[in-house]
């Protein structure tokens, strides 16, 4: 539970742009990626080889840090070619820029060029993968990665199922292979709201109570709203029900972050706190994006618009300072 208000307000929180965690040694190396010192990269993802749920935040971090540079690894690699982590971040670094140049719906039949470039760069993320998978049989990662390959490919559903199950027999709790299979069912993407609800569901109900999965409830009802009620949408009280409100509000009484915040917290908090707020249940939405320490997650944010400019407009309606 949050500690009792002294009546104090909150110290206000400075905005970090593009950073939902808490690891001061991911924020250096994201920090040194950018400014293209990439060793220092490669020693954090090296440092996280015992902690799956620690590795698929730092190389999803790294490689969005990395992107427009997988050159640099490549160098890295030519130099240490039986290293697992570096073929990880290769590969997942190629799948953001290919995420970054893909053509919008209307572009793909018009851009023809566009859609070869953006099928070609995100083919080329395969083959690192799957290494990176040969050389540490035992990461989730890597088939982590290969889901959102996947998805981007909009290969067949038997692929997209087999990917999920590599991910889930290594691991069965890695947050970020159950968002990937969330958005996977989603029926933005082609699957069904029935089986992507009760997905989340289940993995809600089977997790610990310090497990973050629980916010896979929020996150399904964005992918279900920007499908299903896109053209409804009309200001925050138009997304969610009362029904669908307290559908939320029984998911975040059932996670208690607890003393050893999760990799992945500052996320499901970003996901709680965008709902609450959108039903407009300030309350909880505050109590929410409070924790988020001025940190931003893509998802939900981008769901709204740009994901920084929502957050930040969230924040000043609910009274969270951030500077």
């Amino acid at each position: 539970m949050p500690p009792r208000s002294s009546g104090a307000r909150p110290r206000a929180a400075r905005l970090i742009r593009g950073c939902p965690w808490l690891d001061p040694a991911l924020d250096h190396a994201v920090e040194a990626v950018r400014d293209r010192y990439l060793r220092v990269g490669s020693a954090v993802l090296a440092h996280s080889r015992t902690d799956p749920e620690l590795r698929s935040l730092r190389v999803e971090a790294l490689a969005k840090a990395a992107t427009g540079w997988s050159q640099g690894i490549e160098a890295l690699l030519a130099e240490e070619p039986g290293n697992p982590d570096l073929w990880l971040w290769l590969g997942r670094t190629r799948v953001e820029e290919a995420w970054r140049i893909r053509p919008g719906a209307r572009a793909r039949s018009v851009q023809a060029a566009g859609y070869t470039a953006y099928s070609k760069q995100m083919n080329s993320a395969r083959e690192p993968l799957m290494t990176a998978a040969e050389l540490f049989p035992d990461d989730p990662v890597p088939w982590e990665s290969l889901m959102w390959l996947a998805l981007g490919l909009d290969l067949d559903r038997e692929e997209k199922d087999s990917l999920w199950e590599q991910a889930h027999q290594r691991w069965p709790t890695l947050f970020g292979s159950h968002v990937a299979r969330v958005v996977t069912l989603s029926p933005q993407w082609g699957g069904m709201m029935e089986e992507m609800f009760d997905f989340a569901r289940v993995a809600m109900s089977t997790a610990p109570r310090e497990d973050p999965r629980a916010a896979l409830i929020p996150l399904a009802y964005f992918e279900y709203f920007v499908q299903e009620r896109s053209g409804i949408i009309r200001g925050s009280s138009s997304w969610f029900s009362a029904e669908e409100c307290r559908d939320v509000e029984t998911a975040a009484r059932g996670w208690f972050e607890g003393q050893h915040p999760h990799p992945r917290t500052v996320e499901a908090h970003n996901l709680f706190g965008a709902a609450f707020y959108l039903a407009d249940a300030r309350r909880p939405a505050r109590q929410h994006l409070i924790r988020t320490c001025g940190r931003p997650s893509g998802l939900p944010w981008h769901y709204l618009g740009d994901a920084n400019d929502q957050y930040a407009k969230a924040c000043r309606q609910l009274n969270v300072e951030i500077t």
